[in-house]
């Protein structure tokens, strides 16, 4: 009876011996199990870099702004502050500068350490187009903004252009970062160069070509 058993069950056991030994299936199956992790690996690798290179971008433009800005020579007007802008669009490429927003305002220091803004223009970027287009500032006139200045650029009766940039990054994927993006920003302040203050469209002085000082 036990032989009888033995001989029905040989084949059996080689069948299934056969099976765990057989590997032929092995490399396709590890493969199946690893895609996945490498393809997280690579696109969330390139939404990474992305998001880098366009925040290093922003911060870049922030500066431009202020910098051309604070090298005006005589009173500026949109013409001048809309040029200043659309160099933003050249410093982006090959990023798209149609989810940003770029502001650029002066602020005065009075005699008693209070920062207040003197005047104040944003702008906007459409894609593919070629040139900023000029915008209604978030920041008035009179705007207190003593809390937003760092300590150590409140020195007393000073002028300062600040520029303010931001940007809603979306990655084209969306495979790692949340598809909605992520926002960047970045802010740059520098002192007016060729004058004492950069007047625009008459501000902040009437008469233009005095800067108040008190």
């Amino acid at each position: 009876m036990k032989a009888t058993i033995a001989r029905f069950l040989r084949p059996a056991r080689r069948g299934f011996d056969g099976f765990w030994r057989d590997r032929r299936g092995v490399a396709a199956t590890e493969f199946a199990f690893i895609v996945p992790v490498m393809l997280l690996l690579f696109f969330g690798t390139v939404e990474f870099c992305s998001a880098v290179a366009v925040d290093r971008k922003v911060t870049l433009i922030a500066r431009t702004l202020s910098d051309l800005t604070s090298q005006a020579g005589a009173p500026v007007n949109d013409t001048y502050i809309q040029n200043v802008f659309t160099a933003g669009i050249a410093i982006m490429q090959p990023y798209d500068l149609s989810p940003a927003t770029a502001t650029i305002s002066q602020i005065y220091v009075d005699s008693n350490a209070n920062a207040t803004i003197q005047w104040s223009k944003a702008a906007t970027f459409a894609t593919g187009a070629s040139q900023a287009t000029l915008a209604t500032s978030a920041r008035n006139v009179g705007d207190n903004v003593t809390s937003v200045v760092p300590p150590a650029l409140l020195i007393k009766q000073t002028y300062l252009i600040l520029s303010e940039v931001g940007y809603q990054y979306v990655p084209t994927i969306g495979y790692v970062m949340a598809k909605t993006g992520i926002n960047l920003g970045d802010v740059s302040y520098t002192r007016p160069r060729q004058l004492v203050c950069v007047i625009y469209n008459n501000q902040p002085v009437t008469p233009p070509a005095s800067c108040p000082m008190t």
